[in-house]
């Protein structure tokens, strides 16, 4: 078959295939699932959705996800995913081309525990950064503020013993295309100071993370999250 009929009919098949769907909102973690699909070559569409944002599909995002966290995944076949790691990993696992995931298991064993380490370490401080009010009940303004300057300290020290751990990571030591751990350590840094920390900190890694930022995969989907 010559060539542009053959892509022609490999466009063809992927334009059936059925879509996911991407809960999420600019600037959010959502954006690591986002470039994780445009790797994938999957189809999708996006749904805005978030707490900040009660114009958006708000109650729909409930129905899916009682935690009403973003980003969810909607797959092909209806069912829902939540959790950013468990997302990257489905879909390193549906796409193994991608090369989201290593494709050797001792590699791939190690992105999995830095996709883990990522959400239970650091992700999850941001919610405490941010509401810290869901964690001290009656919090005076001075109280919230004290949460915040320790929740953030021992943030950036989780970064630290990351950038220790995983000094290169999961694709690109070697790899020609940010993997899963790339894009979600990439995300993730962009909020409370963890870059500058790092910058000051592990310069070597807060510099792998701008280069993760400048991949011609990547750099598209983060500029529309994080414009100028």
């Amino acid at each position: 078959m010559p060539e542009a009929a053959d892509a022609a009919v490999k466009g063809s098949r992927r334009n059936r295939v059925a879509a996911y769907t991407l809960f999420g909102s600019m600037g959010s973690g959502s954006a690591a699932i986002e470039a994780a699909l445009e790797r994938c070559g999957a189809p999708y569409r996006i749904v805005d959705a978030a707490s900040w944002q009660p114009d958006s599909a708000w109650a729909e995002l409930e129905r899916i996800n009682p935690l009403r966290q973003i980003p969810a995944l909607v797959l092909p076949d209806g069912s829902v995913l939540t959790e950013s790691a468990a997302i990257l990993i489905h879909l390193g696992l549906a796409f193994p081309a991608s090369g989201l995931l290593p494709a050797e298991a001792p590699a791939r064993d190690q992105a999995i525990r830095g996709l883990v380490f990522i959400v239970t370490n650091c992700y999850a401080a941001i919610s405490v950064i941010d509401y810290p009010e869901r964690w001290c009940d009656g919090a005076s303004e001075a109280m919230k503020q004290r949460i915040r300057r320790g929740t953030r300290a021992r943030l950036h020290r989780h970064w630290e013993i990351f950038a220790d751990m995983f000094p290169a990571s999961a694709a690109c030591h070697g790899g020609d295309a940010p993997g899963a751990l790339d894009l979600l350590a990439a995300v993730v840094s962009k909020w409370a100071g963890a870059r500058a920390h790092l910058g000051a900190t592990r310069p070597a890694f807060a510099a792998l993370l701008n280069r993760i930022d400048d991949q011609p995969q990547v750099a598209p989907v983060f500029q529309r999250h994080w414009p100028g």
